[in-house]
């Protein structure tokens, strides 16, 4: 069962995060010791969700801590794997996340997770206070949409191995910490293709 520590900044946690502010901003580290009132330190084990498809989205997490994947159940029951996030990722479902509306898909924890939640309504308030950190904001989410299309084009004109070896150079810390058979779900092999693709690769 996740742990909920409210606007409890927990000096370690919120440093992970005011470092990884100031490295995409102009902000100050110094300037951002307030920040910790707008956020909710949780932990959750591991297989635990943090958002489940279905209810509304009400938070962004930022972790801290851990890995998760983001996933959806496809229409033959099937578990689909469309994302991951480690340390120094932000995650949600974020077209949910806007409006509160109802979640199109899951976040559960791949092994035991801490992460800094804010809701909507505190972003809008941090904001507020801190307007600098719309460069912050805007610059992470540049990045990763620009990432996800990269992904996108790559799953077109890749092949399967290749995609491997491109994902596998270039994100090396998920295939020490993410189990075979959802790195094959986001990759969109078999597991057991995947496991001849990597014994291949590894000879």
């Amino acid at each position: 069962m996740a742990i909920f520590t409210p606007h409890n900044n927990g000096s370690t946690l919120m440093q992970e995060l005011i470092t990884h502010i100031a490295r995409y901003s102009s902000v100050k580290p110094g300037q951002l010791d307030a920040i910790g009132g707008f956020f909710v330190r949780r932990s959750f084990e591991k297989k635990e969700l943090l958002l489940e498809e279905g209810q509304r989205c009400h938070e962004k997490f930022f972790i801290v801590k851990g890995c998760v994947h983001l996933l959806y159940l496809r229409q033959n029951g099937v578990e689909q794997t469309i994302d991951f996030a480690l340390e120094n990722w932000w995650t949600t479902d974020f077209m949910a996340f806007q409006d509160g509306g109802t979640a199109q898909f899951s976040i559960r924890a791949i092994e035991a997770t801490e992460v800094l939640a804010i809701s909507a309504a505190q972003q809008r308030e941090l904001l507020s206070a801190f307007p600098e950190l719309n460069e912050y904001f805007h610059l992470v989410f540049q990045r990763a949409y620009a990432a996800s299309q990269m992904r996108v084009r790559k799953m077109y004109d890749l092949s399967k191995e290749d995609l491997y070896r491109d994902f596998s150079k270039k994100y090396p810390a998920f295939l020490q910490r993410v189990p075979q058979y959802l790195m094959a779900s986001f990759l969109g092999f078999t597991p057991e293709y995947l496991s001849e693709i990597r014994k291949k690769y590894l000879s």
